[in-house]
């Protein structure tokens, strides 16, 4: 037997879209992704994460010596860390990235689902479903009562409730009703303020400034004028520091209160200040500056972060000239303010610029605000101000103040000291009025203490809208945790020849898994069934 072989088909291709087509269908699916709730969950919980980093690392905005210092500390992991940028955290690509990308996400999201929301409050309530007993909740009764006495009970006990009125083809009428739109409202209500609340933010990192200066509690005075006034500076993104608030403060004195252990219950400065038509009346207004209490002026807040010690010297040169200077040093025992620094003079009456150079002096060591000598060391027992002595170097010869580079208020170039152009002449630990003599005839003489403010001025145009959107973010999640959406059907009919009276029957149906709708249920079928206005 002889079979004949069906030829080949044609091979079928699968269809396959075009370059162009393709790429339309990535960006859609990728917009899509983005968009999503679960995507924009994803990207907050990232940017918690991404922030981690700036509450656990220093951050070289805040301290760059620490950051210098762990780098050294740990060697290649801490190069590795800097070249991620987790010593910026806050203006990382990779932070600024997530912060935008979440942005996106929430708009893209929020954008559907507010359609959405205003097509749901124009809608009607749904259709009483034709088998009310199917409803997780269902109560049915009979009463004397006639269907339009019933009709004027059912408005009365659902008032507040979003509600339709249908007649039924049987001579009877149903009630379709629906509570707790403010859950979905509330819902929307938290995502625009977190929404609002990113933008303000990053816009406030675009418009704001922030400094920090020391100021003498002697009645020293600092001026919002210019950066150049500022011992650090930050600005924002579009401030250039030629256009700030104007405003002055003058810091009269500075109190602190101790406790028999030594730390500090808490600080306080008398300060002066003046704003807008003040300025030109050079009109001064008191205020009692303390910690967490800021000065609010000219759209600036003034803050008081710590204080310090400024040992007062008089130079008495071998002419007879004499130079005194207050000059802050910073502490190094947090505890005991035991300090360290430099106060620095140029000679008078010196104009050759080579022998001036060369005759500098700068007095370096450290104050002792409660002193005591232990191994013929100088510290510190207290931070009070009881018995103040300084254990000083006195260093001459060129302190490089000319040379065109900036250097530390509190220290010297110790290149300087390294290479001989700086040299100590003299040590000596001195006490109040006390003075010690140099082998050119100079006299150093330690006249007391007084005491410096540390303040810093901070600016940000959009503080006010970020307490607002937060504001609205908290109260929108409550709403959508504490409102329930829930539905109540009620069909009433009257009754036929067998059984006379009207038929009432009410369902409900409680739209979010929450407890307690099912006591709710009874109380309302309880009130509508009876007539009676139930509590």
């Amino acid at each position: 037997m002889t079979t004949t072989e069906a030829p080949p088909e044609n091979p079928r291709h699968p269809y396959r879209p075009s370059r162009g087509r393709q790429v339309l269908a990535f960006l859609r699916n990728t917009w899509r992704g983005l968009t999503s709730m679960r995507t924009a969950l994803v990207l907050l919980f990232l940017l918690a994460l991404a922030a981690l980093p700036g509450a656990l690392l220093p951050q070289r905005r805040l301290n760059v010596g620490k950051v210098d210092e762990y780098i050294s500390a740990h060697g290649w992991w801490g190069t590795l860390l800097d070249k991620l940028e987790f010593f910026d955290v806050y203006s990382s690509v990779w932070f600024s990235a997530i912060y935008l990308l979440l942005m996106i996400s929430l708009v893209g999201c929020l954008t559907p689902r507010s359609f959405e929301y205003v097509k749901q409050m124009r809608a009607k309530p749904v259709l009483t479903p034709r088998r009310l007993a199917r409803m997780p909740h269902h109560r049915i009764a009979r009463t004397s009562r006639t269907p339009e006495t019933i009709r004027e009970d059912v408005r009365k006990q659902l008032s507040g409730w979003r509600k339709v009125e249908r007649d039924e083809e049987d001579g009877g009428f149903s009630v379709s009703a629906e509570r707790g739109y403010l859950r979905e409202t509330g819902n929307l209500l938290f995502h625009f303020g977190m929404l609002g609340l990113i933008i303000f933010f990053a816009l406030g990192k675009l418009y704001s400034y922030e400094g920090q200066v020391i100021v003498q509690a002697d009645g020293g005075q600092f001026c919002n004028s210019g950066i150049y006034n500022y011992d650090s500076f930050e600005a924002g993104l579009t401030v250039d520091g030629t256009h700030l608030d104007p405003f002055c403060v003058q810091v009269d004195d500075f109190t602190a209160h101790y406790a028999p252990s030594g730390e500090a219950d808490y600080y306080h400065s008398n300060i002066q200040y003046q704003s807008g038509e003040d300025l030109q009346t050079d009109t001064w207004k008191p205020y009692n500056l303390q910690v967490n209490d800021p000065l609010r002026t000219a759209g600036d807040r003034v803050y008081l972060l710590g204080n310090g010690y400024s040992p007062r010297f008089t130079v008495t040169f071998p002419d007879g000239q004499q130079r005194t200077q207050n000059t802050q040093w910073r502490y190094s025992n947090q505890a005991t303010m035991l300090s360290d620094g430099a106060t620095k003079f140029d000679p008078p009456g010196v104009t050759d610029e080579i022998q001036r150079r060369t005759r500098q002096l700068a007095i370096t060591g450290l104050l002792a605000p409660t002193s005591f000598v232990h191994g013929g060391v100088l510290t510190s027992s207290a931070p009070q101000l009881n018995n103040p002595m300084v254990a000083v170097d006195v260093l001459r010869g060129d302190l490089g103040l000319d040379a065109g580079r900036g250097q530390s208020v509190f220290e010297v170039d110790q290149s300087r000291v390294a290479d001989g152009r700086l040299k100590r002449v003299a040590r000596q630990n001195l006490a109040v009025g006390q003075e010690l003599k140099l082998d050119d005839g100079t006299r150093i003489r330690f006249d007391g203490v007084n005491r410096w403010v540390n303040l810093q001025i901070s600016h940000d145009p959009t503080q006010g809208y970020v307490l607002g959107f937060a504001i609205v973010m908290f109260a929108g999640l409550g709403a959508s945790l504490l409102v329930k959406r829930r539905r109540v059907w009620v069909r009433v009919r009257p009754g036929d020849e067998d059984h006379a009276g009207t038929v009432i029957e009410v369902a409900g149906l409680a739209r979010t898994d929450q407890a307690g709708y099912g006591e709710e249920f009874q109380r309302i079928s309880e009130r509508l069934v009876t007539g009676r206005k139930g509590s």
